[in-house]
C-alpha cells in the first residue's frame, strides 16, 4: 500500500506521526545525555570549569594578543575564580542539567534531522530541492554557535561577571548552579542566534520576513549587537568588534537568504498565473 502524502493525511495521522518524530528525538537526546553522564570529568573539569582559568586557549590567544597590541585589558580570567555549592544535591542536580544539556548538543543533528522530516513532504518538490542539505548546514551552524559561544563569549561573560564588583567589601563566591547556568544559556543562544539564516529561511517561506524589513531594521540590528556585544565583553573596542563580527555577517547573510526566497516565490506565482 502506497504511503500516503501529507495533503492526503488527517489531522490525527499528522498527530500520530509527530509523536513519533517527538520519540526519536527524546531517545536520541537520551542516549547522548547518558554519554556526557559517563564522561562526568571531561565535561565538568575539561569544559564547562576550563573557561574561568587563564590557561583556558581563548584567554592566553586574547592575553597574548593583548601584549602585543599593548591593550592589556585583553589579559583576562587572570584572577582565581571561588565556585562554590551550598546545596546538599546542588552537585548533582548541576550533573543531570548539564549531562541533558550536553545531550542536546551532542545529538542536534539527529534531532534537527526528525524535525526536517516532518517538514520535508510538505514542500514542493523544487523547495526540497533548493532545500537539500538543509539538515547538514543547519547542524553546521548551530555547532559553529556553540563554538563561537563557549571559546569567544563565555571567556569575556566570565571575566566580566566573575570580577564586578560594587564594592571591595563584597567578595564574590560564585554558587556552582549560577555559574553553569550561565555559560550554559550563552552557549545554547549562541547556537540559536547562528541558527538566523535557517529561520529567516522558513519565515520567508510562509511569508512573515521579507528582506525589505530586514533592510529597513539593519541599523537598529546593528545597535542592538554592538549594545549585546559590549555589556558582554571588556572594556576595549577590539574585543567588541570580535564579537560583533559574526553576528552581523550572519545577518547580512539571512538578508541574502530571505531576498532569494522571496524572488523563487515571486517567480513561481509568476509562472503560475501565466499558465491559467
Amino acid at each position: 500500500m502506497a504511503k500516503k502524502t501529507k495533503d492526503e493525511m488527517s489531522f490525527l495521522e499528522h498527530l500520530e506521526e509527530l509523536r513519533w518524530h517527538l520519540v526519536r528525538t527524546i531517545i536520541y537526546i537520551f542516549v547522548g545525555a547518558i554519554t556526557a553522564f559517563i564522561f562526568k570529568d571531561i565535561i565538568f573539569d575539561k569544559v564547562i570549569l576550563a573557561p574561568k582559568s587563564s590557561e583556558f586557549i581563548s584567554n592566553r590567544l586574547l592575553c597574548e594578543l593583548g601584549q602585543r597590541l599593548d591593550v592589556m585589558q585583553l589579559c583576562i580570567n587572570t584572577m582565581p575564580l571561588e565556585i562554590i555549592s551550598i546545596k546538599m544535591a546542588g552537585q548533582f542536580s548541576m550533573h543531570i542539567m548539564v549531562s541533558l544539556i550536553a545531550g542536546l548538543i551532542i545529538a542536534f543533528p539527529f534531532v534537527f534531522n526528525e524535525f526536517w522530516k516532518f517538514v520535508a513532504p510538505a514542500l514542493h518538490s523544487k523547495e526540497r530541492k533548493y532545500a537539500r542539505g538543509a539538515v547538514l548546514t543547519s547542524s553546521g551552524l548551530f555547532l559553529t554557535g556553540v563554538l563561537f559561544g563557549y571559546f569567544m563569549i563565555v571567556p569575556l561573560t566570565v571575566h566580566f561577571l566573575g570580577s564586578y564588583s560594587v564594592s571591595p567589601e563584597v567578595a564574590n563566591q560564585i554558587n556552582l548552579v549560577s555559574y553553569v547556568s550561565t555559560i550554559t544559556s550563552v552557549i545554547l543562544a549562541s547556537g540559536v542566534i547562528f541558527e538566523l539564516p535557517i529561520i529567516v529561511y522558513f519565515l520567508s517561506k510562509i511569508g512573515i520576513m521579507t528582506p525589505t524589513f530586514m533592510r529597513k531594521y539593519r541599523r537598529h540590528s546593528i545597535v542592538v549587537i554592538f549594545i549585546a556585544s559590549a555589556i558582554i565583553t571588556p572594556p576595549d573596542i577590539f574585543s567588541q568588534i570580535l564579537v560583533s563580527i559574526p553576528l552581523l555577517i550572519l545577518y547580512e547573510a539571512s538578508i541574502f537568504i530571505s531576498a532569494g526566497v522571496v524572488r523563487r516565490r515571486e517567480a513561481r506565482d509568476k509562472a503560475e498565473a501565466a499558465s491559467e
